[in-house]
Formats: structure tokens, C-alpha cells, sequence
């Protein structure tokens, strides 16, 4: 896993016990089996074959193997390979080490704010409409929850959540809306939770007073 924009580093696990030269070696990363990300071909870098998208975005430490990819955006994320070959004569080699990892991306959401929709004054018997929205997250979110407090008592509400992808970045925009009864008992907190994916935990609104 790695930050949005910053630099990742693939592990590829090669112990060259032997203690091969480098000059000897084909270093050969690739994603999805069909993208070139960065070639070392004994000893000199290739530049060649290169997906144009990897150009001057990775290096190859020599000494632990592993690649560096630079500005990690949300189109680098899948499955990279590491597949390392060995000069047998002049016109043959021979592959000595694969391995394998995949890479997954995380940008943070905005803390998500809540907006009140209704317009003029709150009423007794009226009904109380508001939003709630975060912005600029990846990968897309599981749900967003809405919390009602009043005295020692919080109800807990799943409300529709509306999705929507920006089309260069790909980063997620969520938006749910509540509509509810004015409360008229008790002071009351409403706060919005957005509950995110893969053990990131979820991020809480600053409660509105009503």
C-alpha cells in the first residue's frame, strides 16, 4: 500500500547469493505483464521498451533489487513482476529469479462536513434536510452513517450514499443527505460518519447543534 503522490518502493526479493555481476544480469520489472516499468540490461539502463507512462518516474537499487516508482498515482495501482536473467553465453540466458507484488493506492478523504439544505427558519413539526460530503479519497468508501445524540441515547442511521469519480484523478466524492424531524425534546448532536475500506478506519464530521 502507498500514499497518493508519493514514492513507492516494490520489494523484488532477489538474494543473488551467488553474487552475480550486474553486468551479467537482465533486470526486467513489468505491470500486468504486458507494461515495461523498468529495465536494466547488464548493467546499463534501457530505456527503449519502456511504457511511456513509466519514463523518468523509477530507479533500480542495485544493492537490495528493489524498484522505486516515483508519484505513485491511482493508474499504477495492480500486479508487478520482477523477473531477473542471467547471461549463459553470448546469445543465451536464463531466468534465475521471479517474484511478484501488487501495489494499492490510498488517498485521503476530506474530513466530511456537514451542510443544512433547508432554507429559513427551523419549526417545530418541520422537517430538518441536511448533507453531508467528503472529497478526494481512494479507494471508494463503504458506506457513510449518519449519528443522532440527544441526552445519553445516539441512534445510528445508513443513509444512500451518492458516489461520483473524477474522471482525471479518479479520486471518490461522497455526498449522503438526511431528512429528518426537527427535534423538539432535547438538544440534539448530529454528526456524519464515513466508514472506509480495507482497515483505514473512518473519519467523523464536526457535530451540528440543533
Amino acid at each position: 500500500k502507498a500514499f497518493l503522490h508519493h514514492t513507492v518502493h516494490l520489494s523484488c526479493h532477489f538474494p543473488n547469493s551467488q553474487k552475480i555481476d550486474t553486468n551479467n544480469l537482465i533486470i526486467f520489472w513489468q505491470k500486468d505483464t504486458i507494461k515495461v516499468v523498468h529495465e536494466v540490461y547488464y548493467g546499463q539502463e534501457k530505456h527503449e521498451n519502456l511504457s511511456p507512462e513509466y519514463i523518468n518516474r523509477t530507479k533500480v537499487d542495485m544493492g537490495k533489487w528493489n524498484l522505486q516508482l516515483l508519484n505513485a498515482g491511482v493508474e499504477d495501482e495492480g500486479r508487478y513482476q520482477c523477473i531477473i536473467m542471467q547471461k549463459i553465453t553470448e546469445r543465451s540466458t536464463e531466468v534465475i529469479h521471479k517474484s511478484e507484488c501488487s501495489l494499492h493506492i490510498t488517498a485521503n478523504y476530506s474530513q466530511p462536513e456537514i451542510a443544512e439544505l433547508h432554507s429559513g427558519e427551523l419549526k417545530p413539526n418541520g422537517y430538518l434536510n441536511l448533507s453531508c460530503s467528503s472529497n478526494g479519497g481512494y479507494p471508494e468508501p463503504k458506506e457513510m452513517t449518519w449519528l443522532i445524540s440527544y441526552e445519553n441515547i445516539t441512534h445510528s442511521t445508513t443513509a444512500h450514499m451518492d458516489v461520483s469519480q473524477d474522471a482525471v484523478t479518479k479520486l471518490y466524492n461522497v455526498t449522503s443527505k438526511l431528512n429528518i424531524l426537527v427535534p423538539t425534546q432535547h438538544h440534539t448532536n448530529i454528526s456524519c460518519l464515513l466508514h472506509l475500506k480495507e482497515q483505514l478506519g473512518s473519519l467523523v464530521s464536526v457535530p451540528l447543534g440543533i
